[in-house]
């Protein structure tokens, strides 16, 4: 089949009934930019928009669902302002969407309503407050770019740049990364938009804008936060609190987030660690990916671990490290004895 023909012969059940209910209540959906939207305001809306606090995330959508279903499912719980959902070219969504409510409460009510909620036999969705990303990198920036120069520029071609910090990339060889700062969501979309058609003459080779990551963010305060080089000071040291040097303290961490997770039900933490880089100074660079079933995403990012530990394995004062943190992001700090 011609890819045209393929992708109209795509779940035409879903689709067929999609155009019946869009006719039978005279909703109006738009498409633009890979995302297709409901309202913002809907028909009838008064007044300014809602306030922040007021949009959910929901993933693991099943990607022949669309919004004859999805719509009046949120809409029950509250008075929808908008609803986005991200589509493929071939006309299946993409697993994921933005319900956003005329109030806080809509949002809350949704969230304690569907995450963990089966759309379908054996398809459960996750339901989350929306983070509202304001902070792009932009990798691949010629090494002799500056401060100023990049800071002028963005200050003419976008609106709301609050801050912009340069790196040296991690990702490729002489090449700076930027990270931009902007005042609101919408400002970072719409320079994210106008950075990437490239018309903007950015010095560099391969580059890339993209929202910024929060691995990549913990990555950049590393690189900052290098071990110091010489001398290391036992004061210093870095993302291994002292404590952890002791097994007796690895193996305590590693089951308080245990208990922790089957405590709020989440299922049990799966570990993933990987030496990325071995210091001169005895300081190995660890990279983690912790999947925890009951969590919507993965955590990952990357931690330091001292060398001269007795006994047991790097990769477990590894987990031990991330554990801590993760205690701290659950909500369950540890204290550790000093």
């Amino acid at each position: 089949l011609p890819p045209q023909r393929w992708t109209n012969s795509i779940n035409q059940a879903s689709k067929t009934s999609l155009l019946a209910w869009e006719k039978e209540t005279g909703i109006e959906l738009v498409q633009i930019n890979g995302q297709r939207r409901y309202g913002g305001p809907p028909p009838g809306w008064v007044g300014d928009p809602p306030p922040a606090g007021t949009e959910v995330f929901i993933g693991k959508l099943p990607q022949d669902l669309y919004e004859d279903i999805l719509i009046p499912l949120f809409q029950s719980v509250g008075k929808l302002y908008e609803f986005r959902l991200m589509m493929t070219f071939s006309g299946l969504n993409r697993g994921f969407a933005y319900a956003r409510y005329s109030s806080q409460r809509g949002a809350r009510d949704a969230i304690a309503a569907f995450n963990n909620y089966q759309v379908r036999q054996g398809c459960a969705i996750v339901v989350c407050r929306s983070t509202q990303k304001r902070e792009l990198s932009v990798d691949g920036l010629a090494a002799s770019v500056s401060q100023q120069e990049l800071e002028a520029m963005l200050h003419r071609a976008t609106q709301g740049v609050l801050s912009v910090t340069l790196h040296a990339s991690p990702y490729q060889r002489q090449a700076k990364l930027a990270v931009l700062k902007y005042s609101s969501h919408q400002a970072a979309a719409l320079a994210k938009k106008t950075l990437m058609e490239g018309n903007l003459r950015l010095r560099g080779s391969g580059i890339k804008v993209e929202w910024l990551h929060s691995d990549l963010k913990q990555k950049l305060q590393l690189w900052e936060e290098r071990p110091p080089s010489g001398q290391v000071q036992e004061d210093k040291s870095l993302a291994v609190p002292k404590p952890l040097a002791l097994p007796p303290v690895v193996q305590n961490v590693l089951d308080h987030l245990d208990t922790l997770c089957r405590r709020q039900r989440l299922g049990t933490p799966l570990f993933l660690t990987k030496c990325v880089q071995v210091n001169p100074n005895g300081w190995l660079l660890f990279w983690y990916q912790v999947a925890i079933p009951g969590y919507p995403v993965p955590f990952s990012g990357f931690t330091w671990v001292r060398q001269d530990g007795q006994g047991q394995s790097r990769h477990e004062e590894a987990k031990a490290a991330v554990a801590l943190h993760l205690l701290r992001v659950l909500g369950e700090p540890l204290v550790s004895p000093h």
